[in-house]
Parts: C-alpha cells; sequence; structure tokens
C-alpha cells in the first residue's frame, strides 16, 4: 500500500469518525427538544453521500411529529437549521447535516425524483424545455440529480424564494 492510499484512507476514516460526531451532537440536541415539546420519538443516525443524517420516527402513527415537519416542511427546515447551528457550536465546523421527521424528506424525495423523471421525459419527446414551479435548495437537488439520471441537463434560475429548475434538451 502507498504512503497516498493510506492517507486517503485515514482521511476517508476521519471524515466519517466527524460526521457520526456530528449525528451524535444532533441527536443530543434534537432529544433535548423533543423533551421540552413532549413529544415522542426515536431518533436515528445514519451518513449518507458525506453527511450526516438525522432521522426522527414514531411508533405511534406520527400525528405529533406532523407539528415539527409544519406546512411545506417549513418547520422542518427550521428545525434542521438550529440543529446545523447546534453542531457547530460544539465542533466549531459549518455542518451539512439532513434532518428527516416522520419520513417527510424520504417521501418528498420519492415525488420530486418521479417530477424529474417526467419532465425529462417531457423534455425529450418535445425537444422543448421546461420550466418547473419554485422549489427550496433540497428539492432542486432532487429534481437536478433525477435529471441527470435520465441523461439530460438541467440549471436553477430566479432569485430564492422564486428559484426553479428548468430542464434543457439534450
Amino acid at each position: 500500500m502507498t504512503e497516498g492510499t493510506t492517507s486517503a484512507a485515514a482521511e476517508g476514516a476521519d471524515t466519517l469518525t466527524r460526521l457520526e460526531q456530528e449525528g451524535e451532537i444532533a441527536a443530543d440536541y434534537l432529544e433535548g427538544l423533543l423533551d421540552i415539546a413532549d413529544l415522542d420519538g426515536d431518533i436515528d443516525m445514519d451518513v449518507e453521500a458525506d453527511r450526516a443524517a438525522v432521522s426522527i420516527i414514531s411508533d405511534a402513527g406520527g400525528r405529533d411529529l406532523q407539528k415539527l415537519v409544519g406546512r411545506d416542511g417549513e418547520v422542518l427546515e427550521a428545525l434542521q437549521e438550529l440543529t446545523r447551528l447546534a453542531v457547530h457550536r460544539e465542533t466549531g465546523d459549518r455542518s451539512r447535516l439532513m434532518l428527516d421527521i416522520g419520513g417527510y424528506r424520504a417521501k418528498k424525495r420519492a415525488e420530486l425524483s418521479e417530477l424529474g423523471a417526467k419532465a425529462a421525459a417531457e423534455v425529450k419527446s418535445t425537444g422543448e424545455s421546461v420550466k418547473l414551479t419554485p422549489m427550496t435548495p433540497f428539492e432542486r437537488k432532487v429534481v437536478h440529480d433525477a435529471i441527470k439520471a435520465a441523461g439530460l441537463r438541467s440549471e436553477s434560475e430566479g432569485e430564492e424564494p422564486q428559484r426553479f429548475v428548468v430542464v434543457l434538451p439534450a
């Protein structure tokens, strides 16, 4: 094994350890919030695509957790940002942690992937670009990935919060 390979492997292990630490800090912070709000939920931690991923899941049908998602995921986005700030306060590093509550983000990801695939199919059949409705950065990322997987390209246009995806012909 060469020295470069060893250091790359060590760097990968360090990154994994750092992301696991972010997940632990986030889990502790979120457990505190659940206690304060008197809500039941289990916390699941993982590392996905070079970022810590933390999920709050419920055994009781998740009705209480819906309050933490809010309309169109607005409360979820705010809680994610607060959790990232809590991690930053502890580590001194900016976090890209992803938070999901009650499977909301996972369900949204599946819907957006389907939307991206349909838009790509429309562009392939008509040869015309398609503009989608405004989306959050998370939503745009999922759609861009789906369009890329369909073999097309896409761009984001506009200014927040009216930024949207344009699917371009090949």
